[in-house]
């Protein structure tokens, strides 16, 4: 997100974590800091791929809560990073994976006990926010210890979709194109109806 008002408008929704993606290549990247930050929820930052030099600067300049690894970062990469971030305190970081099958989900063993939380998304021609739902049934399959966060393309229909799906790993919903006005503004109606569903 990056309009201000925007920002105040879905923090006031009671959600939990909010985010900014810098991935400049995004049609949601956040090039300039917007006027008004969260304080009522976590700040999440969405990087792809970055220079820990350019997540460090960042990090300390939004005062982000956590980190989201939304690319090709290896295990030492990580561990580079979290030895960085110490000096900013309890940056905790998500690290996330494009699902299709079950063979994807072997790909998030090298970063068990190494990230706070994995992310499961849909693979599509873009690292994310492609709006494209996967089976979500294939995560029955997780047997990992890390906690989970569900992506990919839920949308205003789907409250029941998510409230049938059970897993002891699954510890929140990622809400992102279908709730879109336009890339990085959102709609503030959808969302409150949405939420309001979930919460019956």
């Amino acid at each position: 997100m990056r309009n201000a008002d925007n920002i105040r408008e879905v923090e006031s929704l009671g959600i939990d974590w909010m985010g900014f993606i810098f991935w400049p290549k995004s049609s949601r990247y956040v090039s300039e800091m917007p006027a008004y930050l969260p304080t009522k929820c976590k700040r999440v930052g969405v990087f792809v791929d970055a220079s820990i030099g350019d997540v460090m600067t960042i990090a300390e300049q939004y005062q982000l809560h956590l980190i989201q690894l939304h690319g090709q970062e290896s295990p030492s990469y990580i561990a580079q990073l979290k030895s960085h971030l110490e000096t900013l305190g309890g940056i905790q970081l998500i690290k996330a994976f494009n699902i299709a099958t079950q063979t994807d989900l072997a790909a998030t063993k090298p970063y068990e006990s190494i990230v706070q939380y994995f992310l499961f998304d849909t693979k599509g021609k873009s690292v994310g926010g492609n709006g494209l739902k996967f089976d979500w049934s294939v995560l029955q399959a997780y047997q990992g210890q890390t906690p989970f966060i569900l992506s990919g393309g839920i949308g205003p229909d789907d409250a029941e979709r998510v409230l049938a799906f059970h897993h002891d790993k699954c510890v929140g919903i990622d809400l992102n194109s279908k709730f879109e006005l336009s890339p990085g503004l959102k709609d503030v109606k959808k969302l409150h109806e949405f939420i309001k569903e979930l919460s019956i």
